[in-house]
C-alpha cells in the first residue's frame, strides 16, 4: 500500500500547466544459520520504462497483495486500471477501462492524473476533468466503488470536490496522519501571479473538505517558474519522524522537475509555517541517463514490504515539437527511493532505460 496512506498506518493549462539475521541471535555456525533461515529471493531488477505512454502514474499496494496502477492516458478520455502481484508485472498486466469521459457536460474533457485509494472499506479514484464545452475549466472529481475488487463492481460518481474557489484545480491526493484524513492538491488562487500553488485541507469524508484550506507552497524559485509558474502533483510519504510532500514544478517539457516540502510529524500540518521548502529541486532531467521532465510522482513499497519505491513519469528525449501536452511519450518509471543519513529522502537521478524495444 502507499506508505502515505498508512500513517502510523485559472487559467487554461497552456496558461496554467501545470533484517537480516541479527548477529549472535542463533548460536550456530554461519552455514547452519543460512540453512535454518533461507535467504529471501531478491526481487527482479525494475524494468524501465515500466508502462509506456502512461503519465502521472499512481501505484497503490493493497493488503490483498496486489499492486494497483492507474495513470493519465495520452487521449485524456478515460481512466484505466491494472494490477499485479509484482511491480514488474504491471508492465504486462491486462488493463481495464473502468470509467470513460462524458460526451457532454461535466467530466467531458481532459481526464487527468487519476489516483486510486482504499478508504474505510471502499475504493476511491480522484481525478481532474473539465466540461466538454469548456475544456480548460478543470476541477477535481471523485469516483467510489464499494466492491472489494476495484476491477469489479460499479464506479459511482460522487461529484466534484468543492474548494474555496471555482478555479483551475487538479492533482488531488489523500493521506491520513494520526487519525485525520487530508487532501492535498494544486489550484490557481484568484489574484495570485502564478498558475497553481499547493493546498491542504482536512476532509469530512472522502469527497468533502472541511475547515480551512491552506496554501503550503507557491512557485517562487527560478526552477519552479520555467515556462509556467507551477506547483502541482503532490504526494506524501512519512518516515523518520517527518512527513515529506514531493511536488512537480515548471512546464511539462524537460524543465519539469520535483521539489520537496518537509514537516515534523508532531507539527500542526495545517500551519504552512510548519512546512519547510527545499530551495533546490530534488529530482531533475538527466542527460547522462537520457531521462527528461521527471515528475508527477507517487510512492509505493517493494515486494519485501520495506523498500520504498519512487514512481514517476519521464520522456526519453529533450526536444519536443509543439505543445508538450500533445506529446504522448511520458512513460511510467519506478526506482528505489533512498534515504540520507539525516533521514531525508534521496531521490537520486532518473534511472536509464533498461528496455527500449517497442517504446517510442
Amino acid at each position: 500500500m502507499s506508505r502515505a496512506d498508512d500513517l502510523p498506518e485559472a487559467p487554461h493549462r497552456r496558461l496554467v500547466l501545470k533484517g537480516a539475521l541479527a548477529a549472535g541471535a542463533l548460536a550456530v555456525t554461519p552455514s547452519v544459520a543460512h540453512a535454518a533461515v533461507p535467504s529471501q529471493p531478491k526481487a527482479a531488477p525494475y524494468v524501465n520504462p515500466l508502462v509506456p505512454h502512461r503519465a502521472d502514474p499512481h501505484i497503490h499496494r493493497h493488503t490483498d497483495g496486489f499492486y494497483y496502477f492507474t495513470a493519465t492516458v495520452p487521449e485524456y478520455d478515460r481512466i484505466v486500471l491494472r494490477r499485479s502481484r509484482t511491480l514488474n508485472g504491471l508492465a504486462s498486466a491486462a488493463e481495464s477501462v473502468i470509467w470513460t469521459r462524458h460526451t457532454t457536460g461535466n467530466m467531458g474533457a481532459h481526464i487527468w492524473a487519476p489516483e486510486i485509494h482504499r478508504i474505510a472499506g471502499k475504493w476511491y479514484i480522484y481525478f481532474a476533468a473539465a466540461p466538454a464545452e469548456d475544456v480548460w475549466a478543470i476541477r477535481i472529481w471523485v469516483l467510489e466503488n464499494a466492491h472489494p475488487d476495484p476491477l469489479k463492481g460499479t464506479w459511482v460518481e460522487k461529484g466534484q470536490i468543492k474548494t474555496a474557489w471555482e478555479t483551475f484545480s487538479l492533482d488531488a491526493t489523500t493521506f491520513t496522519h494520526r487519525g485525520t484524513r487530508y487532501l492535498a492538491w494544486a489550484q490557481h488562487e484568484p489574484g495570485m501571479d502564478n498558475n497553481t500553488a499547493l493546498w491542504l485541507s482536512e476532509m469530512a469524508d472522502p469527497w468533502t473538505l472541511t475547515g480551512p484550506q491552506v496554501r503550503l507552497s507557491t512557485p517562487e524559485y527560478d526552477w519552479e517558474c520555467v515556462g509556467y509558474k507551477v506547483n502541482e502533483g503532490p504526494s506524501v510519504i512519512a518516515r523518520n519522524g517527518r512527513l515529506f510532500m514531493s511536488y512537480s514544478a515548471s512546464a511539462t517539457d524537460w524543465h519539469y522537475c520535483m521539489g520537496l516540502l518537509t514537516a515534523d510529524a508532531d507539527a500542526d500540518l495545517m500551519d504552512p509555517a510548519n512546512w519547510a521548502k527545499s530551495p533546490v529541486p530534488v529530482f531533475t532531467s538527466n542527460d547522462s541517463t537520457g531521462q527528461y521532465g521527471p515528475g508527477h510522482n507517487s510512492f509505493t513499497v517493494a515486494e519485501d514490504g520495506r523498500t520504498d519505491v519512487l514512481v514517476y513519469h519521464a520522456r526519453q528525449y529533450k526536444e519536443i515539437t509543439g505543445d508538450p501536452l500533445d506529446d504522448p511519450n511520458r512513460h511510467t518509471r519506478v526506482q528505489r527511493l533512498g534515504w540520507k543519513a539525516d533521514g531525508t529522502p534521496d531521490f537520486g537521478t532518473p534511472v536509464a532505460d533498461t528496455v527500449r524495444e517497442g517504446v517510442s
